[in-house]
């Protein structure tokens, strides 16, 4: 970045706002808000500033800092020093009272607070705040978490939020996100579907958050993993992971994920098509690289395959019903919903009817996948919610966008979908191979009794195999165009053209290693890339009048 536009941004406040809006009077709002800005703070490495907005003297939301009253005449005099936390980060307690004051004050504030910190979270609690100013923060800001518990009085209040917000919010860039809680045992029970319902898809959840608040407490486990979650989304270096479809091929996703892991690299969503679907939601429930490849290495025995097959009579709408795979996948993750999961996930499916793209994030996992699996022409296409769904791959084979949709800024794409040239050197290597010298009895055997050809409906040249490579011929180009959307692209370099053959899984998942392993310095350079260039100075805060 060059000097000249460092000044110029400066000039005008590059700090990036973020409004948290407790809508639920059960949640402690300071055993949220403090771990999300000692995480931001760790997370990047900049200027965070915590302002925590509650009534005029009172000291229940106060914590060792510095205590500001708001007068009634709008004037906010900040302190002339400002010291960090333990936590790293900064933190301002704003006494606001009962009085509706002007846009223009808060205004004044963000403005001010933009100019001196990299990240400002502006903490509040519905109860405490008159809704003209929650609403005037929240649309004066670049992000707004809009925290909720599965109950009906806060879907409730998240409703009523929206509805009054929705008419200036058009045109505007703020972005509104609902974040559901769940305290230790607590489960969704549809909550999120609800949520969705009246507001937009819930991207984040906070599990195993503290019943009552303590200030110094270092959140653990799931807790902690969501907090540290949402401050990199807030930070904008969230990491994201786009598996394409491409059937066998695959497999080469979980090479890839083992070089990945095996470098500490963390991955934060994930979002996948067809059989990048399949083994992004088994990685996405906890199974590490070197499971899934047990997983997948079940399937070397000849016969194992057609395990996976069970047919459909007659076969009016496809010749697989895809119920022994879902079977096969529930085996490893039963009925776990998406918001139990570790990594949160999109799975990504077609709507038949409409032929809209369709992002699959609330509900049964397993079910999710066996629509984004559900290849046309070959498998029974899949009703869900009165909805009929196939191939995710049909409409979205490599999911850079819906990772976008979603505020991730760091992609890593794998796209197992060969080019034309790539299958046209290795049909090449292959009939130079078949030149070789080969045993006689063998080609008098395959000559005299051709079982592949003639009852493997899979087998090359025969109706399943060309239905599927022909699905797999119309999403070349788009997952090539998919792929420039993202920052990395890993195409792994399999010499391979069929589709169904998962009985020598090493074979795809070894390319997938390699080639994670050839672009891990571009990869480590991505995840470590700083989210900002030119870091505000801390400086004494004057007046805001």
């Amino acid at each position: 970045m060059s000097l000249e536009r460092s000044k110029r941004e400066g000039e005008k406040g590059t700090g990036r706002v973020a409004t948290l809006a407790f809508l639920s009077r059960h949640l402690p709002a300071s055993g949220l808000d403090e771990p999300i800005a000692r995480s931001l703070h760790r997370e990047t490495g900049a200027s965070v500033v915590l302002v925590r907005l509650s009534p005029a003297g009172s000291t229940a939301a106060a914590m060792p800092g510095l205590a500001v009253a708001l007068t009634l005449s709008g004037n906010l005099r900040l302190p002339s020093e400002i010291a960090p936390t333990d936590g790293g980060f900064y933190f301002l307690n704003v006494g606001v009272g009962d009085e509706l004051h002007p846009p223009a004050w808060i205004e004044s504030l963000i403005d001010q607070l933009r100019r001196r910190f990299r990240y400002v979270l502006i903490a509040a609690a519905t109860e405490d705040l008159a809704a003209p100013s929650l609403f005037e923060f929240l649309l004066r800001s670049d992000l707004g978490y809009l925290f909720v518990r599965p109950s009906n009085d806060d879907v409730y209040q998240l409703d009523l939020l929206h509805r009054e917000l929705r008419p200036q919010l058009d045109g505007s860039p703020v972005q509104l996100k609902p974040v559901l809680c769940l305290g230790a045992g607590e489960e969704v029970n549809g909550y999120e579907k609800l949520i969705q319902s009246v507001a937009s898809p819930v991207e984040i959840f906070v599990r195993g958050y503290p019943e009552s608040p303590e200030t110094h407490a270092r959140p653990a486990g799931s807790f902690a993993a969501d907090i540290r979650r949402l401050a990199r989304q807030i930070g904008s270096c969230l990491v994201g992971l786009a598996l394409s479809s491409g059937a066998a091929k695959g497999l080469s996703h979980i090479g890839v994920i083992q070089v990945l892991e095996e470098n500490g690299i963390e991955v934060d969503v994930i979002a996948g098509s067809s059989m990048g679907a399949y083994i992004g939601a088994t990685w996405a429930c906890g199974f590490d690289g070197q499971k899934l490849e047990q997983l997948a290495r079940e399937l070397e025995s000849r016969w194992a395959f057609w395990t996976l097959i069970d047919p459909a009579f007659p076969p009016r709408q496809g010749f697989v019903r895809g119920f022994a795979v879902k079977r096969r996948l529930m085996r490893s993750i039963g009925h776990v919903h998406f918001a139990e999961l570790v990594r949160p996930l999109r799975v990504m499916a077609t709507n038949l009817e409409t032929l809209e793209r369709v992002a699959f994030s609330s509900g049964e996992v397993a079910t999710a996948v066996h629509a984004s699996i559900a290849v046309p022409g070959i498998c029974v296409p899949v009703t869900i919610d009165g909805e009929t769904y196939v191939d995710g791959g049909i409409v979205d084979p490599l999911p850079v966008d819906v990772l976008h949709e979603m505020g991730v800024d760091r992609i890593i794409a794998v796209n197992a979908i060969p080019t034309p040239d790539r299958i046209r050197y290795c049909r090449q290597a292959e009939r130079e191979l078949a030149q070789l010298p080969r045993k006689r009895a063998r080609e008098v055997v395959r000559k005299l009794v051709p079982l592949d050809a003639h009852l493997n409906y899979f087998a090359r040249g025969n109706i399943l195999e060309i239905l599927m490579r022909s699905v797999h011929g119309g999403q070349i180009r788009m997952a090539e165009a998919l792929g420039r959307q993202a920052d990395v692209v890993l195409h792994p370099q399999i010499c391979d053209d069929r589709w169904v053959d998962f009985r020598e899984p090493g074979r795809f998942i070894k390319p997938g290693r390699e080639v994670a392993e050839r672009y891990l310095d571009e990869i480590k350079a991505l995840v470590a890339r700083k989210a900002v260039e030119n870091e505000p100075a801390v400086e004494i805060v004057a007046a805001v009048a």
